[in-house]
């Protein structure tokens, strides 16, 4: 079993992209992995856009990173690219703070003309921080996730099937991963 870091890059109390990130959570769990859900909205902003690693909230998010296995990093797409609240944790991390790791990356976002921000915006920050494996990532338009009556989230039927084979490889890569780390 692996230890899963399921980061939302979200500012937004009631955003998609975080709920789209516990549906996942879900998924990664029945694989029989940890999850460890992280908002990096309730960081302290002055400390997280000072870059104090000595602020007990921010020294707990450098040991959640180091102690995880697998990270999956949820944003919501703005101006073609990843959250800039995203974009200041990632700052604050060590340069390689993703080596040897499994990443999923996912965003949301209200057009599909942002679906490349994945693959050309945070797939190549991911790459730079030394993850060993980036998975395919995945873009869901905002207006596929919703919220049922009873306040868990759904997602329209189509992207439910897109969505679970990614997750799927995820979690194997998961596994992949930690024999490589076990072995070496």
């Amino acid at each position: 079993m692996a230890t899963v870091l399921s980061v939302s890059g979200s500012p937004s109390p009631t955003s998609r992209t975080t709920r789209l990130l516990r549906h996942v959570d879900t998924l990664l769990t029945a694989h029989g992995h940890e999850v460890v859900p992280f908002e990096v909205r309730s960081l302290p902003a002055e400390a997280l856009l000072s870059a104090d690693t000595s602020d007990p909230a921010i020294a707990r998010a450098l040991e959640l990173f180091a102690e995880a296995d697998g990270i999956v990093i949820g944003t919501p797409v703005y101006k073609a690219a990843y959250s800039g609240l995203l974009k200041t944790l990632l700052d604050v991390l060590p340069q390689y703070a993703l080596r040897g790791k499994a990443v999923l990356p996912l965003a949301t976002g209200g057009s599909p003309a942002h679906v490349l921000a994945v693959d050309y915006a945070l797939r190549p920050v991911l790459s730079s921080m030394g993850a060993g494996h980036i998975t395919q990532g995945w873009f869901v338009l905002d207006r596929h996730v919703t919220t049922r009556e009873d306040g868990t989230t759904a997602l329209e039927p189509e992207t439910e099937l897109q969505l679970t084979p990614v997750v799927d490889t995820f979690a194997a890569a998961l596994v992949r991963t930690g024999e490589l780390v076990a072995a070496g």
